[in-house]
């Protein structure tokens, strides 16, 4: 079909990819390539301006990371070359090419110490390696052309890899209950959702060459949780949908010690992509009941 609109994301088997090949799907003018290893390699940041090239896209989805939170700890020269320096070299081949990046971030750059919601504005400052790695990838993709949208998401879910939705509907298979952390907050994030918003950030990229389009915006769900709100809110859904459930004991986060600290408030103020994009991603519990109905049903 001519018109056709190329999108190259990175990445093969991550959520937001996985998700923006089903979306995208429904879009008959967007053509999605995924391309990850080997031919394109974040940790070898070399290969990337060949691969990206040789597609000759009309636009750079940034999706790819380094997320395992508390492996980074123990493994930061990899998380700083997968999350910093490939989204660097992603951003200046767009820059060479004159096209659009878009790039996925995280709560993570922020230690979870403000009371509010947090803006796009407030002061970053990262608790551990990843979001660290997440912040310098930020700026790479900031300094190397003004034609980008980093978007920052938290807590993401989806039917596809691992997550924390369907890590609670496995536990639950051989549980009576579980101990979830009920003192940290924020945004339950759908994947399928951010496809969507992020082929609407796209589009308006590609459509209009308004700056105030171009910057960081923050993009998560309506509503806010606990992690131990969310999981009696997954139990719920899925004993409704005839799944597996149990009973969540919400416990304090000294109580559940990881390599790396979490942010405990991870709540993400989404008025700035609602005002200039135009985009607001549905209440956490609607996306939520759509992919615990999903998974049942699988």
């Amino acid at each position: 079909m001519s018109g056709r609109k190329r999108y190259l994301v990175t990445g093969l088997q991550g959520q937001v990819v996985q998700s923006l090949i089903e979306r995208a799907a429904l879009h008959p003018d967007i053509e999605i390539v995924a391309l990850g290893r080997p031919q394109l390699d974040l940790a070898d940041p070399q290969t990337i301006a060949a691969a990206v090239s040789a597609l000759s896209p009309q636009i750079i989805i940034s999706a790819a990371a380094y997320t395992a939170v508390d492996q980074a700890e123990s493994d930061e020269a990899t998380a700083f070359v997968v999350n910093a320096q490939g989204p660097a070299a992603l951003a200046k081949v767009a820059a060479q090419l004159d096209i659009p990046i878009v790039h996925i971030s995280t709560d993570y750059v922020f230690d979870g110490s403000k009371p509010e919601a947090y803006v796009e504005s407030d002061p970053v400052q990262p608790l551990g390696v990843y979001g660290r790695s997440k912040l310098e990838g930020e700026l790479a993709v900031a300094s190397a052309t003004a034609n980008h949208a980093i978007l920052r998401t938290a807590w993401v879910y989806s039917p596809f890899g691992k997550n924390f939705l369907k890590t609670m509907l496995t536990l639950a298979k051989s549980r009576d209950e579980l101990n979830v952390v009920a003192d940290q907050h924020g945004n339950p994030t759908s994947a399928l959702d951010i496809a969507d918003a992020v082929l609407r950030v796209a589009a308006n990229l590609l459509a209009r060459p308004d700056a105030g389009l171009r910057g960081t915006f923050h993009m998560t769900a309506s509503g806010e949780a606990s992690w131990a709100e969310f999981a009696t809110e997954i139990f719920r859904l899925s004993e409704q949908a005839g799944g597996p459930s149990c009973k969540v004991n919400p416990i304090p986060s000294s109580a559940y010690p990881t390599p790396a600290r979490r942010p405990a408030n991870s709540r993400l103020d989404c008025g700035k992509l609602a005002a200039l994009h135009g985009v607001t991603l549905p209440p956490w519990r609607q996306s939520t009941a759509t992919v615990v109905e999903r998974l049942a049903g699988a």
